[in-house]
C-alpha cells in the first residue's frame, strides 16, 4: 500500500532577495512524502510565481498526482503520466520522490540507481542580487569561500554595480539578467561584461524573443544560457543557433526525469548545461545533485540562501558541492 502526506513550508532567506522582478524575503515550498512496504521517498515543491504557481497550486496537484496510486515502482514514468498541466514544481516533486523512494528501497544513491558515475563538481556559483552597492560588497566579502558569483542584473544601474562588484573581487562572474535586458541595451553592455571578465549570460531579453537573442548572440563576445525560454526537451530544438546553453532546472522541467531527457537533447544540439536552482531547501538540491555529474556550470546555492534548512546532509566543500553517498537523495530531515 502506498501512502502520501505534504505540507508547506516557509523558507526564511537569510536576507533579501533582488532581482529584476522584485524582493523577497521568504519563500513557500511544499514538502512531498510518498511511503511504500515501509521505505519513504521525498520530494520538494518549489512554485514559480513567474508561471503561475504558488504553494496552494502545487499542493492540489500533488493530491490529485498521488491519488489512487498503488504501486510507485515506475518512478521513470508515473510523475509524466500524472501531472497536473501548468503544474511543474509539484510534478518536480513527485517524481523526485518516487526517486528517492526506490533508490532508498534499494539502498544505493539516486545517482547510482540512474547509473551515472561519481565525480569531483565544478564550483557553485553564489548569488549577489541587484542590491544597493555597499550592500553588494558586503555580501562579496562574506562570500570569498566561493569560486564564482553570480550577479543579477536587468536594472537601471546594474552595470555600475557589477564594476563595483570586479572592482572589489577576482572570482569568476556570471551574470543572470532575468529577461531585464531590451536588445539595444544588451548590445551596449555585452562588451564592458566582456571587459570585465564575466563568464556567462543568463536569459538577456524577454522569453520568446528568439530572433533578437539570436542576432544578439551573432555579435555576442560571450556565451548567452536560455533560462526562462527554456523548460523542457521539445524547447530544445528552437533555441540551438539562439543560445549556446540552457538552465536546468528541476522545478521547471518536472524533476529529474525531466532533466535528464532535457540534458540528453541539449547535447544532441551541441549545447552547455547549467545545472540551476529556486530557492530551496537541501532536499531539492540533492535532488539536482543526482544529475550534477552530467552538467558543465553549476548555481546550486538555494538551500545556502535560507536560514531554516529543514533537512540536512549535504556537504559544502570551500565553493564545491559534494555529492551524497547516502542511500535515495542522502539527506534527511532535520530533528524538531
Amino acid at each position: 500500500m502506498t501512502t502520501f502526506r505534504h505540507r508547506t513550508i516557509e523558507l526564511a532567506l537569510r536576507t533579501p532577495f533582488r532581482l529584476s522582478r522584485g524582493t523577497s524575503a521568504t519563500r513557500h515550498n511544499v514538502l512531498f512524502e510518498l511511503e511504500h512496504d515501509g521505505a519513504r521517498g521525498r520530494g520538494e515543491a518549489a512554485p514559480i510565481p513567474r508561471y503561475g504557481e504558488s504553494a496552494e497550486s502545487a499542493t492540489a496537484a500533488l493530491e490529485a498526482m498521488a491519488a489512487g496510486l498503488d504501486d510507485p515502482r515506475a518512478y521513470a514514468e508515473l510523475a509524466a503520466e500524472r501531472a497536473v498541466p501548468g503544474q511543474r514544481a509539484a510534478q518536480a516533486a513527485f517524481d523526485v520522490a518516487l526517486h528517492d523512494l526506490a533508490a532508498r528501497r534499494l539502498g544505493v544513491p539516486v545517482r547510482e540507481l540512474l547509473g551515472i558515475g561519481r565525480r569531483d563538481l565544478p564550483p557553485t556559483s553564489w548569488t549577489i542580487g541587484v542590491d544597493p552597492i555597499p550592500e553588494a560588497l558586503e555580501k562579496v566579502a562574506a562570500a570569498r569561500r566561493f569560486e564564482v558569483l553570480k550577479v543579477k542584473m536587468g536594472v537601471e544601474g546594474d552595470l555600475e554595480l557589477l564594476r563595483a562588484i570586479r572592482g572589489a573581487t577576482g572570482q569568476a562572474i556570471r551574470i543572470d539578467a532575468n529577461e531585464g535586458w531590451t536588445l539595444e541595451g544588451a548590445r551596449e553592455r555585452l562588451p564592458e561584461l566582456a571587459r570585465l571578465g564575466v563568464e556567462l549570460v543568463e536569459q538577456p531579453l524577454p522569453a520568446g524573443r528568439l530572433e533578437q537573442t539570436r542576432a544578439l548572440r551573432a555579435a555576442s563576445p560571450l556565451p548567452l544560457v536560455a533560462d526562462e525560454d527554456v523548460h523542457d526537451a521539445a524547447d530544445v530544438p528552437k533555441l540551438a543557433g539562439v543560445y549556446d546553453g540552457i538552465n536546468v532546472k528541476l522545478a521547471k522541467c518536472g524533476g529529474i526525469s525531466g532533466a535528464l531527457a532535457l540534458i540528453a537533447t541539449a547535447r544532441a544540439h551541441g549545447m552547455k548545461i547549467l545545472l540551476g536552482c529556486m530557492v530551496e531547501s537541501s532536499l531539492g538540491i540533492a535532488a539536482a545533485l543526482a544529475v550534477a555529474p552530467l552538467v558543465d556550470w553549476i548555481d546550486l546555492d538555494g538551500s545556502l540562501l535560507v536560514s531554516n534548512d529543514p533537512f540536512s546532509g549535504l556537504e559544502l566543500d570551500g565553493g564545491r558541492l559534494r555529492l551524497p553517498e547516502g542511500p535515495g537523495l542522502g539527506v534527511e530531515p532535520v530533528a524538531s
